[in-house]
């Protein structure tokens, strides 16, 4: 197999071999594909993390080993400002918020052959205990980030772009669309018994899953809709107060975390686990 990482701040994935084709989803740095083909100046790609399979530019990917795709993959922390830059000997690489820095030692990194510096805010999803609380904090720092379909980034994301990255955050593997994360979890019978941190999905008129969002407080629910926000939600759907009316019908309310743990943050944490992962920042 032959893998390459993404080494540029925000790289769009295309549904066909042309600029103008739909953009399907984005790589953010540091993230991993595995490459398929090459069919001129592009290469068709699979995203190792949710098999999602698109074409990019080739001279927007860095060629790596078998043996680095794995270390990066396994041995990364994620960006938690919503831009930073990286500094390398010569440039500056803004890093936006779900960013991937491989093997990162608290200060530096390294990727593709050159050496970063980074000073910001990072969260190390392999060695973090696992939080509702958390999951909610790292939400509202998206609110208000334009909506943009295929978006992952805080200066455009989508409903589903939205929701994987803040999983991948905290160390939790989540597709890319919406009715395949819809199957993961367990599955809440009645409104009543949704709490925070639970996934609601929509459905459009055909009855197909096509919207996501996480309950982030009573009766309010954290989605991406012109721009990331909150809105009102009920056993209906969501309830745009501006409007008056429901723009989302609920199809589905799925738990993807469990309720047992929404009091995490008063679990006793390593001194060494507070710096890496910088959590007592948000507090």
């Amino acid at each position: 197999m032959i893998f390459s990482i993404c080494s540029l701040s925000v790289v769009p994935v295309r549904a066909g071999r042309k600029y103008k084709s739909e953009m399907v989803t984005q790589l953010l740095f540091g993230e991993v594909v595995e490459c398929w083909e090459k069919n001129g100046e592009w290469t068709k790609i699979r995203c190792v993390w949710d098999n999602q399979i698109g074409w990019v530019p080739t001279n927007q990917l860095n060629p790596i080993t078998e043996e680095e795709a794995n270390r990066y993959q396994s041995n990364f922390a994620c960006c938690m400002e919503l831009a930073q830059p990286a500094i390398a000997s010569d440039h500056f690489l803004p890093l936006t918020m779900g960013a991937s820095l491989p093997c990162f030692d608290g200060m530096r990194f390294e990727i593709a052959g050159t050496s970063y510096s980074f000073s910001g805010q990072v969260i190390t999803p392999q060695n973090i205990q696992t939080s509702i609380d958390l999951l909610i904090k790292l939400a509202r720092k998206y609110l208000y980030a334009p909506e943009l379909e295929g978006g992952r980034s805080p200066f455009g994301i989508d409903s589903t772009g939205l929701i994987q990255i803040l999983f991948k955050m905290i160390g939790v593997a989540m597709p890319r669309d919406a009715y395949l994360q819809a199957r993961k979890g367990d599955n809440i019978d009645f409104y009543e018994q949704a709490a925070i941190g639970d996934l609601v999905f929509f459905q459009d008129k055909n009855g197909h899953i096509n919207h996501v969002g996480i309950i982030c407080d009573k009766d309010r629910i954290l989605h991406t809709f012109g721009k990331v926000r909150i809105d009102k939600i009920d056993h209906f759907g969501i309830f745009n107060v501006e409007t008056k009316k429901y723009t989302h019908k609920l199809r589905v309310i799925k738990r993807v975390l469990q309720a047992n743990i929404a009091n995490s943050k008063n679990v006793p944490k390593t001194e060494e686990a507070e710096i890496t992962n910088q959590i007592e920042m948000f507090k």
